[in-house]
């Protein structure tokens, strides 16, 4: 008869080290999961990321320019005071000579009085006209004394008023950086995001329709009232300029930003404009903030915190530099919250 042996029950230690086993594969699992990489975002969410990016790539860009007007008047002003400060310097020399030449004079002269080397003189009958002379060596000395003063008193104030411009122009460099690299690092995020993507979807983004590029450029410009004046040639400028490339800090000719599209346009007739959307918000008077009520040249500026600019055009359109990856175009005046209209 064969024998039946009753299996062998495992032991209760390697029953508890194979339920610690199985928990601690669970656990990991679990762990693993928990820093898995991330669900990739769609089209739609990189659009509203980057939207936001460039929004405020765009308002440190106007802080740039800000700075960057600021440090160049700053530095002119800088190179000013220090060329007066030289020529106060030779000016101050030059008094000093003249003073140390009466000096010595007077040293060689042995430091007798006047009347008395006059008294000693062989030459009696020059005695008045000498003693006219040595008045006005006086005169012109103590003349010079107060030359003297006034020039170390003001070449002094010239150099406390180049050390403070250079302090300040030290500062305005500073804030000018920190703009700079919020920029930069703006538009790194949003270059990472848009990598994400394909090719073809990243240019809808940041030239298709839709906030990301603020609008697509079908006006038809046979159909807009023409301007005269300075602010038609204005108008006339800035739409030559579609289909240039925004580039944040650039004034033109072959790029802009959206505040320097502005202030190049309207140079072209004759019209110097700020530097910045935030200036440009005060220039000339209002017309409000109703487009209804706007003129072709008129400044349409956006935000509450004013970052952004267009020029009306008519027909209900502006022309503007929307932002990094676009190109001047056209849009809705609406298109975004008005700020404020000026007319230049």
């Amino acid at each position: 008869m064969a024998s039946h042996r009753r299996p062998k029950q495992p032991s209760r230690a390697r029953v508890t080290v194979l339920t610690a086993a199985a928990a601690t594969a669970v656990a990991l699992s679990a762990q693993v999961s928990a820093h898995a990489a991330p669900a990739k975002p769609n089209k739609d969410e990189v659009k509203a990321q980057v939207d936001k990016l460039l929004d405020e790539q765009e308002q440190a860009a106007e802080k740039y320019n800000g700075a960057k007007e600021k440090a160049d008047q700053l530095r002119k002003q800088a190179d000013q005071l220090q060329d007066q400060v030289a020529r106060g310097q030779e000016r101050l020399n030059e008094v000093s000579s003249g003073l140390a030449a009466v000096a010595g004079d007077q040293y060689r002269q042995g430091g007798i009085d006047p009347s008395v080397r006059l008294m000693l003189s062989s030459d009696p009958d020059g005695y008045l006209s000498q003693a006219s002379s040595f008045d006005q060596a006086a005169s012109t000395q103590a003349e010079t004394l107060k030359s003297l003063e006034d020039q170390q008193r003001r070449l002094s104030q010239q150099k406390q008023e180049a050390a403070a411009v250079l302090a300040e122009l030290d500062s305005s460099t500073q804030a000018l950086n920190d703009a700079k690299n919020e920029v930069k690092s703006k538009l790194e995020e949003a270059q990472s995001l848009l990598n994400t993507l394909s090719a073809a979807d990243r240019l809808s983004i940041t030239q298709g329709g839709g906030t990301a590029s603020r609008g697509a450029d079908r006006v038809d410009l046979s159909n807009l009232p023409q301007a005269g004046g300075y602010a038609g040639v204005a108008v006339s400028k800035a739409l030559g300029k579609r289909g240039a490339p925004y580039v944040w800090g650039a004034t033109g000719p072959g790029s802009f930003d959206c505040s320097g599209l502005m202030v190049w346009a309207y140079a072209q007739a004759g019209v110097s404009l700020p530097r910045t959307s935030q200036a440009q918000g005060s220039v000339g008077a209002s017309v409000g903030t109703d487009w209804h009520n706007a003129q072709p040249g008129d400044l349409v500026v956006y935000y509450g915190d004013r970052h952004h600019v267009g020029m009306y055009i008519g027909g209900g359109m502006v022309v503007h530099a929307p932002h990094t990856g676009d190109v001047v175009k056209t849009m809705p005046v609406d298109a975004m919250p008005i700020s404020t209209i000026r007319r230049v």
